[in-house]
């Protein structure tokens, strides 16, 4: 048998905060909670997917080699097999789901913000 220690989500739920962030990528469990100021996303993002399934956000901004290898320093253990189907989400509204996460009203946003910052610029410095 492994030595790998084994997660739930019930105890991922313990590590939401700043103090203690453990969030899981690909059943894998890491805390990342001496990360948070040093994210160049921000933390919010991180904070967004603390205690739950982070993978799809993480491939969705598809971090680089060198980011996927800082993930080994903040290994924890593996996500216990029984919970790998739940891949739980919590709602705006605080209550969990399963499936896809939740998305973030920032990226919804962000290509607005981005196409009224060039039009911005485009009037006043060109």
């Amino acid at each position: 048998m492994s030595d790998v220690k084994q997660f739930t989500y019930a105890e991922l739920e313990d590590h939401k905060t700043r103090k203690s962030l453990w969030l899981v990528i690909h059943k894998k469990v890491y805390d990342v909670t001496a990360f948070l100021d040093e994210h160049p996303g921000g933390d919010e993002v991180l904070l967004e997917e603390a205690g739950r399934d982070g993978t799809e956000a993480f491939e969705d901004v598809g971090h680089s080699d060198e980011a996927r290898d800082m993930l080994l320093k903040m290994y924890l253990g593996n996500l216990a097999p029984s919970e790998a189907s739940k891949n739980t989400t919590t709602a705006a509204n605080g209550t969990a789901q399963s499936g896809t996460p939740a998305a973030s009203p920032v990226r919804f946003l962000m290509p607005l913000i981005v196409l009224i910052a060039w039009y911005v610029y485009r009037q006043y410095f060109a």
